[in-house]
């Protein structure tokens, strides 16, 4: 039986003027994907902590951080401690992941683990046992708005099988290039939640588009799904 995918759009291409307002007009939605960038680890500069904790005062749904910055190890608890639902590190910026997943669950958050489109999975496998949520990049991180590289749908496949025979229990998302055309194979690889960006806010109506974007996804799961 298939499951209600879960759709994640991403602040990233919101009004960073009106955040409040734009995290309300996707009221609909299951997270909130917020990228943290901090000019080193990738090239591009967005918001930190102090803006996370005003968006936890204004909204009730689940706050999905994304952390693409160096030494994650030092700086991802800060945000669990803060409320956010679930706290992601890049696999290739931990220094000691098993850890930093220990110490998120312990600070109050679900740990999740990204990989970016170049990074193979199977190196990381082991570790992911640690983690409650995969977030497999389908573009290299670091701005809104690239195309979906279709090329890393193999690791989700890769993960689909191991959650669905057990060997490993997470949420499997996909982060870059989401629209009404690629959410399509995405949900056919086996993704559970779908981060969007502009496909949601460049919009007319944005919870509309969260709709679209899951009555898309549901239409094309896979039927061996959980």
């Amino acid at each position: 039986m298939a499951h209600r995918p879960l759709i994640a759009p991403s602040i990233l291409s919101a009004d960073f003027a009106r955040l409040g307002e734009e995290i309300e007009a996707v009221a609909g939605a299951d997270w909130v994907h917020v990228d943290v960038m901090d000019a080193h680890f990738v090239p591009n500069l967005t918001l930190g902590l102090p803006v996370v904790e005003s968006l936890l005062k204004v909204s009730d749904l689940p706050l999905d951080c994304h952390l693409m910055i160096e030494d994650p190890d030092r700086w991802a608890i800060g945000y669990a401690e803060a409320g956010a639902y679930n706290v992601t590190v890049h696999v290739e910026a931990a220094h000691d992941p098993v850890m930093l997943a220990k110490n998120l669950r312990a600070a109050g958050a679900k740990a999740g683990l990204s990989v970016k489109p170049g990074t193979p999975l199977e190196d990381h496998l082991d570790t992911l046992k640690h983690y409650d949520t995969l977030l497999v990049m389908s573009v290299e991180p670091g701005f809104g708005g690239q195309s979906f590289i279709p090329d890393v749908l193999d690791k989700v496949r890769t993960a689909r099988r191991l959650v669905d025979t057990g060997h490993l229990k997470l949420v499997v998302e996909i982060d870059g290039g989401i629209n009404a055309e690629t959410i399509e194979q995405a949900a056919e690889a086996g993704v559970d939640c779908f981060v969007a960006g502009s496909a949601v806010y460049g919009a007319e109506d944005p919870a509309k588009a969260v709709e679209a974007l899951r009555a898309r996804a549901s239409a094309h799961q896979p039927t061996t799904a959980p």
